[in-house]
């Protein structure tokens, strides 16, 4: 069997990988091999993250809710149900916003679940 040469194939992933690792620490961005490693290790931490930045945004959301919450005397709970009952359907990111930025605006609507 002949020999393949595939020189700019190869060269072409490499570099592709390398590209992908730049401002990586030490050897992770120069060596092909450890390079990949930790090209693989970052996307799959960026997968995960992915998934766990929802999370932790809508846990922000809920302190920041139950903080403005208990301003009026209320759980989170309580104003979520409140919330449900009277048909407000304002989602959690909204919410957040209006108990941190409009606090009248929060209040005139947990005001407005107590008729």
């Amino acid at each position: 069997m002949t020999r393949v040469k595939r020189g700019y194939v190869a060269r072409k992933r490499r570099k592709r990988v390398l590209q992908l690792t730049q401002g990586f620490r030490g050897a992770h961005s120069v060596l092909f091999r450890t390079a990949n490693q930790q090209n693989i290790k970052a996307l799959r931490y960026a997968s995960r993250d992915r998934a766990r930045r929802k999370r932790d945004f809508r846990r922000l959301w809920i302190t920041r809710i139950n903080a403005g919450a208990r301003k009026q005397g209320l759980s989170y709970s309580q104003l979520m149900h409140r919330f449900k009952k009277c048909g407000i359907l304002i989602n959690r990111k909204v919410l957040a916003q209006l108990a941190l930025l409009d606090t009248k605006t929060f209040n005139q609507l947990v005001f407005y679940t107590d008729l």
